[in-house]
């Protein structure tokens, strides 16, 4: 299935209207937890108000899952599932590498995706077919890198405290075996895969509206996206994005040890 391009830039301009305005000029900061700290913002709530109203209009058929709002007609075969903005974090903090993440989903397999950074004006998109991307320098086809040792890769992941356990050490004896290893930047480390500039992510905890989106944009720029056991990564859990299947195998079998 192809999706207009045009539709996705739609999608990324409708939130930059809510998030934009908003950024470096907190309003209000809420904690979703009782206990430790998970923020989320006015612009998060408004940009997925937003959203949510496009895609309404334009595709009433389709259904919606949001970080913020939860689903509706999730019993429909296209599903739209949305983060406002994936890096609340860093959005709060200042750091320009939060973005707006919008992916659809057809019968559950994720088919077309953007991600959005409009404070740096960038855009990553999959349309079904071929990932772009639009920014500074102009408009150009994503294409992952070629990487095929562990030893030449660079590898992100938003910080190692996400591991407990087994899970830490199954993670540190990847990045033992990198040649980079570097934290932070959320959504904006898997565009990098996409882009051609980073190896490796490697993430646990997620939920699908902070992966979704990301799938085709890297898959149709030749790289691969799985959980740690070889599943799909719509599930989301523990996720592994690699520039290349060649990679890819490699590090999944030092990450199961």
């Amino acid at each position: 299935m192809v999706v207009e391009l045009s539709f996705l830039k739609r999608i990324a301009s409708v939130a930059a209207e809510q998030t934009l305005p908003r950024f470096r000029n907190i309003s209000l900061i809420d904690n979703k937890f009782e206990s430790g700290f998970d923020p989320v913002t006015e612009a998060d709530r408004e940009a997925e108000k937003a959203i949510r109203a496009l895609i309404n209009a334009e595709h009433p058929d389709h259904g919606i899952l949001g970080e913020e709002y939860g689903g509706e007609n999730l019993d429909h075969s296209h599903i739209w599932v949305i983060d406002p903005i994936d890096g609340t974090r860093a959005f709060i903090s200042g750091i320009p590498v939060w973005g707006t993440l919008a992916g659809l989903t057809v019968d559950g397999d994720a088919v077309a995706g953007v991600m959005a950074q409009p404070f740096t004006k960038e855009l990553f998109l999959c349309d079904g077919e071929v990932s772009w991307y639009e920014g500074p320098g102009g408009t150009r086809r994503l294409e992952t890198r070629k990487t095929r040792d562990l030893a030449d890769a660079t590898l992100f992941t938003t910080t190692p405290a996400i591991f407990k356990a087994e899970k830490r050490t199954a993670y540190d004896r990847v990045e033992q075996r990198v040649k980079l290893a570097r934290y932070g930047t959320d959504c904006y480390a898997y565009a990098m895969v996409a882009a051609g500039f980073v190896d490796l992510v490697i993430e646990t905890g997620l939920h699908p509206y902070d992966i979704v989106a990301l799938i085709p944009i890297i898959e149709k720029a030749g790289g691969v996206v799985t959980t740690w056991d070889g599943g799909p990564a719509e599930k989301a859990g523990s996720i592994i994005a690699a520039a290349n299947a060649e990679l890819h195998a490699q590090a999944l079998e030092v990450l199961n040890g």
